[in-house]
């Protein structure tokens, strides 16, 4: 992509409104611009990141087993009515009713339509076990939406529900979606750690919310440090056997977030030299909430004996808007934003020092046919901008690789490789940085 075709509506200062760094850098990065209180339009540079993020999601919720479908925006109140949140949801609901006089609500969540579309569907317990997730926006009117895409009222969710005939089966099921989720934020570059948390609205008995540390966490968190150097189950994990040793080994070390914190407990199992009481970032939650739903709404299926059972249910729910703010906020400096190559809106930045000359013009165009060509994704600034601000742009917008070009170095048939995380920088012949950042980005894309 040519930046002088581009839609990138750069700001040079920090927008008054924006409290933390993330939603700074996403408004001068010109990632998105707000529509409403909470609302935002992804512009292009964004909406790449949130693609990208979407499709990792996607990718790990496959190999884990979950089968994909699209449930709509705009929910019955009926549905609600029949599990018995509608009137305990609360005011964060948006209710709203069509010409026709019927209740409708902007969906928060979606256990009520998942839960009828699989009890009509399913009938025998041959059927089981099945998971199904959907990519969609949700709104809940929040009280005060702030932090842009951290707390806004319309998000970008990625929500799973499995159905298995016994309590058994379902925990089974809970592990896989755990060891998932831990590989889904490693392969973004997070490190999330999994935190006994409180149900909330969404009910039942066992939840875990997974959390980045940030020093611009919106909550207190406290864990072992032990935590911190697992590592996450590898791609050639076994998804269709049990994954509860997995899960266990993260949930036997303390972990918990504010709400579920327990100081006597804290201080009984953690040695102090292994207490952790940091700031941290929800980017995941999941939940084990039995027959809630399935009972109240009748969705059953006729078991071995013929007898009919109530579905076993659970939720797991990933904020994929959210986790564009988390990752700023876990990976930035004083320039701007330093991406994983994972989820970077473009992988390398190259920039030609000299528009308009012809022997720089060639090497650039070059280097960006030679990338472009070997499948890696390319922000070409070929605008007449001036060098500094060429680089404070590249800068800000945080792509992995710099590759710098100039007329000096193009007599010598050299270029400047930089590296956004570490700064380090080097020159390099036309050939090598072109091998060297295809070898680079290919071996970055995919973390673990």
């Amino acid at each position: 992509m040519h930046l002088s075709r581009y839609f990138m509506p750069i700001l040079r200062e920090p927008p008054k409104e924006a409290e933390i760094v993330s939603h700074q850098l996403m408004l001068r990065a010109g990632m998105i611009r707000q529509s409403a209180a909470g609302i935002y339009s992804w512009l292009p540079l964004g909406y790449r990141v949130l693609r990208k993020i979407e499709q990792i999601v996607r990718q790990e919720q496959d190999r884990a087993g979950a089968i994909e479908l699209l449930m709509p925006t705009i929910q019955s109140a009926d549905m609600w009515r029949e599990s018995g949140r509608y009137d305990d949801y609360g005011k964060e609901m948006l209710r709203i009713t069509d010409r026709h006089k019927r209740d409708l609500l902007f969906g928060p969540t979606a256990e009520e339509v998942i839960t009828s579309i699989f009890r009509d569907g399913i009938k025998s317990y041959k059927e089981l076990p099945r998971n199904l997730y959907n990519i969609q926006w949700k709104f809940r009117d929040e009280i005060r939406p702030r932090f842009g895409v951290m707390r806004g009222r319309e998000f970008l969710m990625k929500d799973a529900y499995s159905f298995d005939l016994s309590k058994e089966a379902s925990r089974l099921s809970y592990a896989r979606m755990f060891a998932a989720y831990l590989r889904t934020f490693a392969r973004m570059g997070l490190k999330a750690i999994p935190m006994a948390a409180d149900t909330g609205p969404i009910g039942g008995d066992l939840s875990h919310e997974f959390i980045v540390l940030a020093k611009t966490g919106e909550s207190q968190v406290f864990c072992h440090s032990d935590l911190l150097e697992i590592e996450v189950p590898a791609a050639n994990t076994n998804f269709q056997g049990d994954l509860t040793e997995v899960m266990e080994q993260w949930i036997g070390a303390y972990a918990a977030t504010e709400e579920m914190h327990d100081a006597k407990r804290f201080e009984a199992e953690v040695p102090k030299d292994k207490r952790v009481e940091a700031r941290g970032i929800e980017v995941g939650h999941i939940f084990h909430f039995g027959t809630k739903y399935s009972e109240a709404m009748g969705a059953r299926v006729q078991g071995p004996d013929g007898n009919l059972i109530n579905l076993e249910m659970g939720s797991y729910g990933v904020g994929i808007s959210r986790l564009v703010g988390a990752i700023i906020e876990a990976g930035h400096d004083d320039s701007g934003i330093i991406w994983p190559v994972s989820v970077a809106p473009f992988e390398v930045g190259l920039i030609n020092l000299r528009v308009g000359d012809g022997a720089t013009d060639s090497v650039c165009a070059d280097i960006y046919a030679k990338l472009t060509g070997a499948g890696i994704e390319v922000l070409y600034d070929d605008t007449d901008e001036r060098a500094g601000a060429k680089f404070s742009t590249m800068d800000l917008i945080g792509l992995p690789y710099q590759v710098v070009v100039g007329p000096k170095g193009v007599k010598d048939r050299q270029v400047e490789l930089k590296d956004r995380k570490s700064g380090e920088k080097q020159t390099m012949s036309f050939e090598g940085v072109i091998s060297r950042v295809i070898e680079d980005v290919q071996r970055n894309r995919i973390l673990v």
